[in-house]
């Protein structure tokens, strides 16, 4: 995930856009006992109250302790909550996040409150205002924790899961569906050269610069993502039983790990229900397949006769389409279920491209020509995570509508499923 350019102009809505960033973690958050918050439910999740903190940790070392006369809230925190940045110094082992008890829940709301005080002092004495590179730091430091408020809604998801009781997050109606029986459109592109990349409009991450020129054969791509009962067909036909669509570690995943359905679905009196943010519910079938790994979503593609896009083919087709869907924050606001939507724009001829669930692409998480990261620990950022990794495009319903664009390129490991993961063909 990742970080911005010299290029970005800053809004000159700032301190408004840090207050309401960093509430609305908090809101997302309200539901959650303390009890929630402090357990690690896998090596690749994190304790909720670790997110809150970490997010504070960043704007205190990036931003606060660029004034040397400034106090530090606890000394130990800069290695607790570290996550990766070995320019700053040690972290604490990731993997034993939740073997901490100590700073309480509490302790780590003080800390936030603090760190947030702090900051809305500068505001007040126009320090960040005047100068350019520390709201650079801020606008980072936002768009870093609007990540994290889709991870905290991701590992909790995970985290209720696995307990028998099959808690619920937070309950609310689900967004208006469409029964979608017919199959999907095919949207044609013809071959040529194109732009892609970010051209330094708004804040961006410096993995999605510089713009480039790319040339791409002619391609079809799908009008909607698959959905859950086109993916079940796959499943009835012995898909996750058929070494023939599989790539050879996708195969190795599914025999070790016992992989016969999406994640999260449950098979009750031959009855197909799935775990939600909102509890258990029975399957909806026109709604896109969500939390599949790249591994499943290219073997699916293979047993339908096709591929997926790449991410260039996915951005030339994203060209023409709005920026709408369902995000967490429209979801939330309206007392919705942040959970994936079957609804058509019936806007033009692609549908979900932005929102309910994140895209994976064909592409693997590499570098665009002439990429070079910033200097300094925030360099750190993206580029060293440029291996094994595979790219995601158009955001999902825990992404927040104000930190999506067609530009913006997330990244996992192709065994990943605990987040919002889908798949739309191409051919």
């Amino acid at each position: 995930m990742s970080n911005q350019t010299e290029t970005v102009s800053i809004p000159t809505n700032l301190a408004k856009r840090f207050a309401a960033v960093r509430l609305f973690t908090e809101q997302i958050c309200e539901t959650l006992q303390a009890e929630d918050c402090c357990i690690q439910s896998m090596p690749d999740a994190s304790p909720i109250r670790w997110h809150l903190a970490h997010t504070t940790w960043f704007f205190e070392t990036f931003l606060l302790k660029a004034d040397p006369s400034y106090r530090v809230f606890d000394d130990h925190y800069e290695v607790l909550f570290n996550s990766y940045y070995n320019a700053v110094g040690e972290q604490f082992p990731r993997a034993l996040r939740g073997m901490l008890s100590r700073p309480t829940v509490a302790q780590v709301y003080d800390y936030r409150h603090k760190v947030d005080q702090c900051v809305a002092d500068w505001f007040t004495n126009g320090r960040i205002e005047a100068d350019p590179q520390l709201a650079r730091v801020v606008e980072l430091g936002l768009n870093h924790e609007q990540q994290h408020q889709e991870l905290i809604l991701t590992d909790v998801k995970h985290l209720f899961s696995l307990n028998p009781l099959l808690p619920t997050f937070r309950t609310g109606t689900q967004p208006s569906t469409t029964n979608v029986t017919s199959e999907c459109d095919w949207i044609d592109f013809e071959e040529g050269q194109h732009r892609i990349g970010n051209a330094g409009e708004g804040f961006s991450y410096d993995n999605e610069s510089p713009l480039h020129r790319v040339f791409l054969e002619s391609f079809a791509i799908a009008s909607r993502p698959v959905t859950s009962g086109e993916f079940l067909k796959f499943i009835t036909d012995d898909g996750y039983s058929r070494p023939e669509y599989w790539l050879s570690e996708g195969w190795r995943q599914v025999q070790d790990r016992g992989w016969r359905h999406p994640q999260y679905w449950y098979q009750e009196c031959g009855e197909w229900q799935e775990f939600t943010l909102a509890g258990l519910r029975l399957l909806d079938p026109s709604a896109p397949v969500a939390h599949v790994s790249y591994f499943e979503a290219d073997a699916y593609a293979r047993w339908a006769g096709a591929r997926l896009p790449t991410e260039a083919e996915w951005e030339v087709a994203a060209e023409e389409v709005p920026i709408e869907g369902n995000f967490a924050d429209s979801l939330l606001a309206a007392g919705q279920a942040i959970h994936p939507s079957s609804r058509i724009d019936e806007k033009g001829p692609l549908d979900h491209l932005f929102g309910d669930v994140w895209e994976w692409t064909a592409s693997q998480y590499t570098a665009y020509p002439g990429y070079q990261p910033p200097p300094g620990a925030l360099g750190e950022y993206n580029g060293k995570f440029m291996c094994n990794q595979f790219v995601l495009r158009g955001g999902s319903c825990a992404t927040s509508s104000d930190h999506i664009r067609r530009t913006y390129r997330n990244f996992f490991p192709p065994e990943a499923r605990w987040q919002f993961s889908g798949f739309r063909l191409a051919r």
